[in-house]
C-alpha cells in the first residue's frame, strides 16, 4: 500500500528523542514522531498520596495536555474527558513496569505536554515518558540501590486500517481516514499492557486484528531499540 507520506505499511515516522531538554525537571525528554512533538518532564516528590502513607511503597502518575497552539484551532487548557482518560492510560502504563516497593515512599509525576499534534500523541507521550522516568529515578536515593526498580521497558504505538490495509504509526490524516484505529502499549520483552481498539463505523475480523497486533509488535521492538540508544549506559535493563 502506498501511503500519502511515502512510508511503507510497517514503517514508523522518523523518531527523535532528546533527553535533558529542560534544566529543572529530574527527567526531561522532547520526543518527536514525525511532526507530533511532546515534552515529557518527570518530577520527584518525597511524599506519596494519603492512601499510601506508611506502606513503604511509592507511586508513579502522569498528567497530559495538548497545549494551545498544538492544533490548527486553539486547544483550550481545560481538562476534558479525553485528557483525563489519556493521562490515566499513561500513569497505569508506567506503573506496570515499575516496582513501587523498590521506589520507597516517593512519588514521580510525569507531565506530557503536546506541543504539536499530528496523530499519535498518547503513544508518543508514553514512549517519551518512560525515558523521562528512567532519568528521574537515576537522580533519587532508593531504599535498596541494588534492587532493580524496573521490571521491563515500555513503549506505545498506533496501528489502524486505512484504505483497507493495516498500517503502523498513523499520522492525523490517516487517523482521520482509518476505519479501525488502535493504540497498543507493550513492554520491551513483548508483553501487552493495554490495547485500545475500535471500528470507526466499521468492524474488523480476527485476522485483521492479528495483522494489526503483529505490526504493533514490530513497531514496539523498533521503539525500544531507539529508547535504549537514547538512554545509552542509563538503560535500566540487562
Amino acid at each position: 500500500m502506498a501511503r500519502h507520506d511515502g512510508r511503507t505499511a510497517a514503517q514508523l515516522r522518523p523518531l527523535k528523542i532528546k533527553r535533558r531538554y529542560t534544566k529543572n525537571a529530574a527527567g526531561s525528554v522532547l520526543i518527536q514522531a514525525g511532526t507530533t512533538t511532546v515534552l515529557c518532564t518527570a518530577s520527584v516528590e518525597s511524599s506519596v498520596p494519603p492512601w499510601l502513607k506508611g506502606s513503604e511503597k511509592g507511586w508513579v502518575t502522569a498528567e497530559y495536555n495538548m497545549l494551545p497552539g498544538s492544533t490548527p484551532t486553539r486547544k483550550s487548557r481545560k481538562v476534558d474527558g479525553r485528557t483525563t482518560e489519556i493521562q490515566r492510560l499513561i500513569g497505569r502504563s508506567l506503573r506496570a513496569v515499575v516496582d513501587l516497593e523498590a521506589l520507597g515512599e516517593q512519588m514521580i509525576t510525569v507531565d506530557c505536554d503536546v506541543l504539536d499534534a499530528d496523530g499519535g500523541t498518547r503513544t508518543a507521550s508514553i514512549t517519551g515518558a518512560f525515558v523521562a522516568l528512567v532519568d528521574a529515578i537515576n537522580t533519587i536515593e532508593l531504599p535498596d540501590p541494588k534492587r532493580p526498580i524496573f521490571k521491563d521497558s515500555l513503549a506505545a504505538i498506533s496501528v489502524g486500517i486505512v484504505n483497507g490495509s493495516p498500517v503502523l504509526d498513523l499520522d492525523y490524516p490517516e487517523d482521520f481516514a482509518a476505519t479501525v484505529d488502535m493504540n497498543v502499549v507493550m513492554t520491551g520483552s513483548g508483553k501487552f499492557i493495554e490495547i485500545q481498539g475500535t471500528g470507526e463505523e466499521a468492524t474488523f475480523s480476527e485476522d485483521e486484528l492479528g495483522k494489526l497486533l503483529k505490526l504493533a509488535k514490530s513497531g514496539i521492538k523498533e521503539l525500544t531499540e531507539l529508547q535504549q540508544k537514547a538512554l545509552g549506559k542509563k538503560w535500566p535493563l540487562a
